[in-house]
Protein backbone atom coordinates (compact mmCIF):
# COMPACT_ATOMS: atom_id res chain seq x y z
CA UNK A 1 0.00 0.00 0.00
CA UNK A 2 1.44 3.36 -1.00
CA UNK A 3 0.31 6.94 -1.33
CA UNK A 4 -2.44 8.67 0.64
CA UNK A 5 -3.98 5.44 1.94
CA UNK A 6 -0.68 4.30 3.38
CA UNK A 7 -0.13 7.69 4.99
CA UNK A 8 -3.63 7.63 6.46
CA UNK A 9 -3.15 4.10 7.81
CA UNK A 10 0.20 5.07 9.30
CA UNK A 11 -1.22 8.18 10.93
CA UNK A 12 -4.19 6.24 12.33
CA UNK A 13 -1.98 3.50 13.75
CA UNK A 14 0.38 6.01 15.33
CA UNK A 15 -2.51 7.92 16.86
CA UNK A 16 -4.02 4.69 18.17
CA UNK A 17 -0.69 3.62 19.67
CA UNK A 18 -0.15 6.98 21.29
CA UNK A 19 -3.59 6.92 22.89
CA UNK A 20 -2.48 4.29 25.41
CA UNK A 21 0.74 6.04 26.37
CA UNK A 22 0.58 8.29 29.42
CA UNK A 23 1.09 11.96 28.69
CA UNK A 24 0.73 15.18 30.60
CA UNK A 25 -2.64 16.89 30.45
CA UNK A 26 -2.86 19.75 27.99
CA UNK A 27 -5.14 22.57 29.07
CA UNK A 28 -6.61 23.06 25.59
CA UNK A 29 -6.73 19.46 24.43
CA UNK A 30 -8.28 18.87 21.02
CA UNK A 31 -10.36 15.77 20.21
CA UNK A 32 -8.36 12.99 18.56
CA UNK A 33 -10.48 13.18 15.40
CA UNK A 34 -9.71 16.90 15.03
CA UNK A 35 -6.00 16.25 15.49
CA UNK A 36 -6.06 13.39 12.97
CA UNK A 37 -8.00 15.49 10.44
CA UNK A 38 -5.44 18.29 10.74
CA UNK A 39 -2.47 15.93 10.47
CA UNK A 40 -3.89 14.14 7.41
CA UNK A 41 -4.59 17.43 5.63
CA UNK A 42 -1.21 18.81 6.58
CA UNK A 43 0.54 15.65 5.38
CA UNK A 44 -1.29 15.79 2.05
CA UNK A 45 -0.08 19.36 1.61
CA UNK A 46 3.49 18.42 2.56
CA UNK A 47 4.20 15.26 0.61
CA UNK A 48 2.77 12.41 2.73
CA UNK A 49 6.17 11.49 4.12
CA UNK A 50 7.30 10.36 7.53
CA UNK A 51 8.95 13.75 8.00
CA UNK A 52 5.64 15.44 7.14
CA UNK A 53 3.89 13.26 9.73
CA UNK A 54 6.31 14.34 12.44
CA UNK A 55 6.10 18.00 11.50
CA UNK A 56 2.32 18.02 11.12
CA UNK A 57 1.80 16.26 14.47
CA UNK A 58 4.12 18.81 16.06
CA UNK A 59 2.15 21.60 14.38
CA UNK A 60 -1.27 20.59 15.74
CA UNK A 61 0.24 20.08 19.20
CA UNK A 62 1.66 23.62 19.06
CA UNK A 63 -1.68 25.03 17.89
CA UNK A 64 -3.46 23.21 20.72
CA UNK A 65 -1.08 24.84 23.21
CA UNK A 66 -1.78 28.29 21.82
CA UNK A 67 -5.56 28.42 21.33
CA UNK A 68 -8.50 26.56 22.86
CA UNK A 69 -10.30 24.00 20.72
CA UNK A 70 -13.50 26.08 20.60
CA UNK A 71 -11.55 28.95 19.02
CA UNK A 72 -9.83 26.58 16.57
CA UNK A 73 -13.17 25.06 15.60
CA UNK A 74 -14.75 28.50 15.07
CA UNK A 75 -11.90 29.63 12.80
CA UNK A 76 -11.67 26.33 10.94
CA UNK A 77 -15.40 26.35 10.25
CA UNK A 78 -15.25 29.94 9.00
CA UNK A 79 -12.33 29.15 6.69
CA UNK A 80 -14.08 26.07 5.29
CA UNK A 81 -17.26 28.01 4.67
CA UNK A 82 -15.37 30.86 3.00
CA UNK A 83 -13.72 28.35 0.67
CA UNK A 84 -17.07 26.73 -0.15
CA UNK A 85 -18.08 29.33 -2.75
CA UNK A 86 -21.36 30.20 -1.03
CA UNK A 87 -21.53 33.62 -2.64
CA UNK A 88 -23.18 36.23 -0.43
CA UNK A 89 -23.93 33.64 2.24
CA UNK A 90 -20.22 33.27 2.95
CA UNK A 91 -20.20 36.87 4.27
CA UNK A 92 -21.51 35.66 7.63
CA UNK A 93 -18.36 33.56 7.92
CA UNK A 94 -16.07 36.38 6.79
CA UNK A 95 -17.36 39.75 7.95
CA UNK A 96 -18.27 39.61 11.66
CA UNK A 97 -15.43 40.92 13.84
CA UNK A 98 -15.55 37.84 16.08
CA UNK A 99 -15.07 35.53 13.12
CA UNK A 100 -12.23 37.62 11.74
CA UNK A 101 -10.58 37.62 15.17
CA UNK A 102 -10.88 33.83 15.46
CA UNK A 103 -9.30 33.39 12.02
CA UNK A 104 -6.49 35.78 12.95
CA UNK A 105 -5.89 33.83 16.18
CA UNK A 106 -5.68 30.58 14.21
CA UNK A 107 -3.34 32.09 11.63
CA UNK A 108 -1.04 33.41 14.39
CA UNK A 109 -1.04 29.96 16.03
CA UNK A 110 -0.29 28.33 12.67
CA UNK A 111 2.58 30.76 12.07
CA UNK A 112 4.05 29.95 15.48
CA UNK A 113 3.58 26.22 14.81
CA UNK A 114 5.38 26.59 11.48
CA UNK A 115 8.31 28.27 13.20
CA UNK A 116 8.46 25.53 15.84
CA UNK A 117 7.93 22.51 13.62
CA UNK A 118 8.93 23.21 10.03
CA UNK A 119 12.26 25.00 10.46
Amino acid sequence: MTGPRAAAALAASLLAGAAGAPRPAIANDFPTAARADYVLGCMAANGNTRIALDRCACSIDAIAELIPYARYEEADTALRMQAGNLGERSAMFRDPPGVRAAVEDLRRAQAEATLRCFQ
